[in-house]
């Protein structure tokens, strides 16, 4: 009896419990990141991690919580246990998981630069926009990859729409994003702007959480494993991009 007794405080610890004795899963995204995720004109969320987030929530027995956040302070929301997960296309590098835990991958990308239409320059690496103003968004894993790059001024933007307006009227030469929100910004855009070159490797988006979690991850995992085996990964995919991108190309 008292060896139960004294496993309850760490079993209660553990997020899996807190969400399930509160019933729903507190989700962090932007909200500014078309497709995966963004506020249609009547202001409800929607894209690609709004349908995961459901997806995951509802197979957990829950309903979910929404809570938008800019990209720069999102990670730190999660270490001040603000939410609970972050789904917003969060690449998995291990500077972040030294920090938090980490779903296995339910996305994955390739950086691709966008450049303007009448552009002539065939930029085919980073290095090659050396003396070039080079857009990112901040704090995201394009600023951290620009950046470790000498001689490129890199420019940091808190959206992408902002981003691709600085691009299409001179400010910078090019602009490097996720190659499934360069194919959307370029399908959607009235801008003069066309996809460049891809200029790195394959990119793994994971859903982040504090550690010390093993319940929590284990359900998780199970949960997104699921949705891959039954097909629910894919038929999202195929909604906002026509191809299945929850598998690694």
């Amino acid at each position: 009896m008292l060896a139960l007794c004294a496993a309850l405080p760490a079993m209660a610890a553990d997020l899996l419990g807190a969400v399930k004795a509160r019933g729903t899963l507190k989700v962090a995204m932007e909200g500014t990141y078309p497709p995966f995720n963004y506020r249609e004109k009547n202001g409800e969320l929607a894209g690609y991690d709004v349908d995961v987030a459901r997806l995951v929530a509802g197979k957990l027995g829950l309903k979910v919580e929404f809570v938008t956040s800019e990209w720069a302070s999102i990670l730190a929301g999660l270490s001040a246990n603000k939410y609970d997960v972050i789904i917003s296309q969060v690449g998995i590098n291990p500077k972040r998981e030294q920090a938090f835990d980490f779903s296995e991958p339910y996305i994955y990308s390739v950086p691709q630069l966008i450049v303007r239409k009448n552009e002539t320059a065939t930029y085919k690496s980073l290095a090659e926009l050396k003396g070039k103003k080079l857009g990112v968004g901040q704090g995201s894993v394009y600023e951290q990859q620009a950046k470790a790059v000498p001689g490129i001024e890199v420019r940091s933007y808190a959206a992408a729409p902002e981003t691709m307006a600085d691009l299409a009227s001179g400010r910078i030469d090019a602009a490097l994003n996720d190659s499934l929100m360069s194919a959307y910004l370029l399908k959607i855009s009235r801008l003069p702007i066309k996809a460049g070159a891809q200029v790195g490797a394959v990119e793994r988006m994971g859903i982040p959480f504090q550690k010390g979690n093993p319940q929590f991850r284990q359900a998780l995992n199970k949960v997104l494993a699921d949705a891959a085996a039954d097909g629910s990964l894919k038929a999202i995919s195929l909604k906002w991009f026509g191809a299945d991108v929850s598998k690694a190309p």
